[in-house]
């Protein structure tokens, strides 16, 4: 059998990350109406030097956008929010640690939904201590 195993496609990650958030609460979903989640092999090279990434590995994903927060009425309309989840870094994380896959797909999903309500890398780490 493992030997017609195969990593997972971008295709099926998404679906999966489809799958995650829409078993997550419907009032947190509702605060998400418009972003759109995408999934890709790694992070561009605009998004690894704006970051400061050392390497395409650094990243699992990415909130691009304006947080809820930070929006106001008289905002001219822009992009869509987006919420980018990067294949490649997953899985790489994922055999090097002992997490299942869909638990670091939610984890990650969730992290960059964080981002969407406004919260920093701090507010989320202070969170998840605190639970």
């Amino acid at each position: 059998m493992w030997t017609s195993a195969k990593a997972p496609s971008l295709t099926e990650i998404e679906a999966m990350a489809h799958e995650i958030f829409e078993r997550l609460p419907k009032d947190f979903r509702d605060l998400c109406e418009g972003v759109i989640i995408r999934v890709d092999d790694f992070p561009t090279e605009e998004v690894l030097d704006e970051m400061q990434a050392e390497t395409e590995f650094d990243l699992l994903g990415l909130f691009q956008g304006v947080g809820l927060p930070f929006r106001s009425h008289d905002d001219i309309a822009g992009l869509p929010n987006m919420i980018w989840l990067y294949r490649r870094p997953i899985l790489d994380y994922w055999a090097e640690h002992d997490e299942t896959l869909g638990h670091l797909v939610r984890h990650v999903l969730i992290h960059e939904i964080g981002h969407h309500f406004g919260l920093s890398d701090d507010d989320m780490e202070a969170i998840e201590d605190a639970a």
